[in-house]
C-alpha cells in the first residue's frame, strides 16, 4: 500500500511524498505527514550487518513509497561523495555516553545529513510530477540549515535557493560560511530580526496566494528546505535506527533492549525523527528534549501549555534561539488522533495570541518525552568537565544535550546526538576551555582550538576563513517579500 500523505490542519488536502516533498508545506499553512508510520521492514537482529546507506534504503523506502528503489539508491550515494567518515554517523563513546556524530559532511552540522539528499529527492519528484516550474527553495536559518541547503543545492540545475538569516543570531563562522557560498543560483539575506521572525515571515510568503500566482506566471514555484518539508525529516529517521545498529554490533546492546536518546532541539524537528524512529519500532526509551534558555518546549512537556510570549535569548547555540517549535505540529497532531481542525485551532491561536494549551489526555500520550534545559553557566561548565574527563571536544549544542541527558541517565545506553563540530563555534568552546586566551579574531580562535581538540581541521574550515564575502544584503523583516522578488526578477 502505498504511503500518501495529508496537511496537519485538512486531512483532504492530499499528496504523495513526491509532490509533499516537491511543494514542501500544504496548501493551507499545515505540515504533511504520513497517513500512517511504516513499521521497519527489516528485523533488529539484521541491523548490526547493515552499513549506513543499506539502513537508509529501508527507511527511504518506507516513507518514499512512490520513489523506486533505483532512485532511492541513486539519492543514497550522496554520502559516500560528501562525507568524510566512512560509517556516515559513528557513535563515540565517552564515559557513560554515547556521542552520535552528525557533523562529518560538508558543512560539518548534522543537517547536512538530510540536505545532501534533499536536491536528489527534488529532482526526481520533479520528473516524477512532469514538473517543468524552477524550484525556488525558501528557507529561513538559525545558523546550520542555511549553509547546508546552500551547498546541497548549488548549481543544481531547475532549482533556485534564497535563504534569510538573523543577521546577529548565529556565529561568526556560521555566517562566514553562507556569506561566502559560490553559486549561480544562490542567494543569501540577512535580517534585521531573529530566527522566528525570519520564519513566520517565510511561511506566510508559502501561504501568499498573490506571490505563488505570480510565480507561477514566470514558470517558478516555491519549496522549503526547513524540516517543514518531510524529504527533509525522513532522512534524519536513518541515524537513530543506524545508532541502534551500532550499539548491537559493539555488543552494547542485545536485540529487542532499548536505548535512550537526548536530542538538543530548537524547532523540533530532529528529535520529532527519533520519535518517528521509535514508531516504527526501533527500541528507544525515553526521548529527552534538550533546551537552551530559549527552554519553550521545556515547559511545553511539563505543563502542557505552549508559550511563546517571552524574552528571546541570544545563546552560544544559535541553532535552537527558537521559541516557535515547527515541527511540533506535528507531534500534535498524532497525539490527537489526527484532529485536523483541532490543530488549526491550535496553531490559529499560536499565530494570534502566541500560546496554546493541550489537553491532559494529549500529554498522557506523550509520557516517552522527558524534557530539560541548559543554562549559558551549565553549557561552559558540561564543555568542561567533558574535555578534562576524556580530552573529548564537544560544541555547545551537544553540550546542552550532554547537560540535560545527566538528569535521566539510567542503566540503557544513552545516545546523544551530537549536532555540530567544535570548529563551528570556537569561540564558545575556548572559552570554557581556555578563558585566559585573548581571542582576536576567528582565524587565531580556530586554531588555538585545534591545539585543545587534537582534531583535525575539516575542509569547510577553510572555505569560510579564507572564501570571499558574495552576499552583502540586509532588510528589515517587512522587506522580506520585497527581496524575494527581486532576487527573482518578478
Amino acid at each position: 500500500m502505498a504511503l500518501t500523505y495529508h496537511s496537519t490542519r485538512d486531512k483532504r488536502l492530499t499528496a504523495t511524498a513526491s509532490q509533499a516533498i516537491l511543494t514542501g508545506i500544504a496548501p493551507d499553512g499545515g505540515l504533511y505527514v504520513p497517513a500512517y508510520i511504516p513499521k521497519l521492514s527489516s528485523n533488529l537482529n539484521e541491523l548490526a550487518e547493515k552499513s549506513y546507506e543499506e539502513i537508509a534504503l529501508v527507511v527511504l523506502k518506507a516513507f518514499l513509497s512512490d520513489f523506486t528503489e533505483t532512485e532511492l539508491k541513486e539519492c543514497i550515494t550522496v554520502y559516500r561523495e560528501k562525507f568524510t567518515s566512512d560509517v556516515i554517523t559513528p557513535l563515540v563513546e565517552v564515559g557513560n555516553k554515547q556521542y552520535l556524530e552528525l557533523f562529518h559532511g560538508p558543512t560539518i552540522a548534522f543537517k547536512d545529513v538530510a540536505l545532501s539528499i534533499l536536491p536528489k529527492f527534488m529532482t526526481i519528484a520533479a520528473k516524477k510530477n512532469n514538473n517543468d516550474k524552477e524550484i525556488v527553495i525558501l528557507t529561513a536559518t538559525s545558523g546550520d540549515t542555511g549553509k547546508a541547503a546552500l551547498v546541497g543545492f548549488e548549481d543544481v540545475p531547475g532549482t533556485r535557493i534564497i535563504v534569510f538569516y538573523p543577521k546577529n543570531g548565529v556565529s561568526e563562522f556560521q555566517e562566514r560560511q553562507m556569506l561566502t557560498q559560490t553559486g549561480g543560483n544562490v542567494s543569501v539575506i540577512a535580517i534585521e530580526g531573529n530566527f522566528d521572525d525570519a520564519q513566520s515571515q517565510v511561511k506566510a510568503l508559502f501561504a501568499d496566494q498573490g506571490l505563488r500566482s505570480d510565480l507561477a506566471d514566470h514558470n517558478l514555484q516555491f519549496s522549503s528546505a526547513n524540516s517543514i518539508n518531510i524529504g527533509r525529516l525522513v532522512p534524519q529517521i536513518v541515524y537513530y535506527v543506524h545508532a541502534y545498529a551500532q550499539l548491537l554490533k559493539s555488543g552494547k546492546l542485545k536485540v529487542g533492549e532499548e536505548m535512550n536518546v537526548c536530542v538538543p532541539t530548537g524547532n523540533f524537528g530532529n528529535i520529532l525523527a527519533g520519535y518517528y524512529a521509535k514508531q516504527m519500532g526501533l527500541p528507544i526509551a525515553n526521548l529527552i528534549v534538550a533546551s537552551n534558555e530559549n527552554n519553550v518546549l521545556t515547559d511545553f512537556f511539563k505543563s502542557g501549555s505552549y508559550d511563546r510570549n517571552r524574552d528571546f535569548i541570544l545563546t552560544t547555540s544559535p541553532s535552537m534561539d527558537i521559541l516557535v517549535s515547527s515541527n511540533l505540529e506535528r507531534l500534535l497532531y498524532h497525539l490527537t488522533n489526527e484532529d485536523a481542525g483541532l490543530i488549526k485551532e491550535y496553531m490559529t491561536s499560536l499565530s494570534t495570541e502566541g500560546q496554546y494549551q493541550v489537553t491532559a489526555e494529549m500529554m498522557s500520550k506523550a509520557t516517552d518525552f522527558k524534557a530539560g534545559f541548559a543554562t549559558e553557566e551549565n553549557v561552559q561548565t558540561q564543555i568542561k568537565a567533558v574535555y578534562e574527563e576524556s580530552g573529548y571536544t564537544i560544541d555547545p549544542h551537544t553540550a546542552v544535550a550532554a547537560y540535560v541527558a545527566d538528569q535521566f541517565q539510567d542503566d540503557k545506553p544513552m545516545v546523544i546526538a551530537s549536532t555540530a563540530s567544535p570548529y563551528k563555534f570556537p569561540e564558545a568552546v575556548l572559552k570554557a576551555l581556555d578563558p585566559e586566551f585573548n581571542i582576536t579574531n576567528l582565524e587565531s580562535a580556530l586554531n588555538k582550538l585545534h591545539e585543545c581538540a587534537k582534531q583535525p581541521f575539516p575542509p569547510a574550515i577553510q572555505e569560510a576563513l579564507h572564501g570571499e564575502i558574495l552576499h552583502h544584503t540586509v532588510v528589515p523583516v517587512q522587506a522580506m517579500k520585497q527581496a524575494v522578488i527581486n532576487e527573482l526578477g518578478l
